[in-house]
């Protein structure tokens, strides 16, 4: 109990931070990609302590992305794409030990209609198992807020709704929209479409 309330008080600190001076997005060329994003909030989605930080979701994304910069083979059962064209990256771990498990991540962005701003989605309410949302103490769809000008980006709230635990969230390859799949308590399933609609989602 005292790991998890230090946890949530270093992360309320690190957003705290984050909201007055931003985080700083490196990139080469004439502007950022996914990965060029991922990389940037790697530092505050893997906000845990060291000695847990192995079993953390974000922390297997990045040592994912580390073997495909270096050229190296992915880890047995994990799959990793990155779509740099439709700004989307695709993390999938498959562990053999757990029968129909399927972990999960996921990473997209979008560009606002003020034609200035970027939103960027984090998304580790993804994953499976037994054909049910496996969700976790750290299951979150974190929100970042890129800013052209400044080339900075924030944490911000979720756009237009609110987080469901009750299910999981999809977010698009192609077009704009986010899928999220409502799990009821006898196994059936009803379907959401969040709508972009350039600065929001609207159901």
């Amino acid at each position: 109990m005292k790991r998890l309330v230090s946890a949530i008080l270093l992360s309320c600190l690190t957003l705290s931070l984050m909201a007055q001076t931003g985080i700083k997005v490196n990139y080469k060329g004439s502007k950022p990609t996914v990965a060029d994003f991922t990389w940037a909030a790697f530092p505050t989605l893997n906000f845990e302590d060291e000695e847990e930080s192995g079993d953390r979701p974000w922390r297997a994304l990045e040592n994912a992305m580390k073997r495909h910069r270096k050229g190296l083979p992915q880890e047995e059962g994990d799959e990793l794409t990155i779509d740099t064209k439709n700004g989307y990256i695709l993390f999938e771990s498959a562990d053999n030990e757990i029968v129909d498990y399927i972990f999960r991540l996921e990473v997209c962005f979008w560009n606002e209609a003020d034609g200035r701003h970027k939103l960027i989605a984090f998304n580790d309410l993804a994953s499976l198992t037994e054909g049910r949302p496996c969700i976790t103490e750290t299951s979150y769809i974190w929100f970042f807020r890129y800013d052209n000008v400044t080339k900075r980006m924030a944490v911000c709230d979720p756009p237009g709704f609110e987080i469901e635990y009750s299910g999981v969230y999809r977010l698009p390859r192609v077009g704009k929209n986010i899928t999220f799949t409502h799990w009821n308590e006898d196994g059936s399933t009803k379907e959401k479409i969040l709508r972009w609609d350039g600065r929001r989602f609207r159901f």
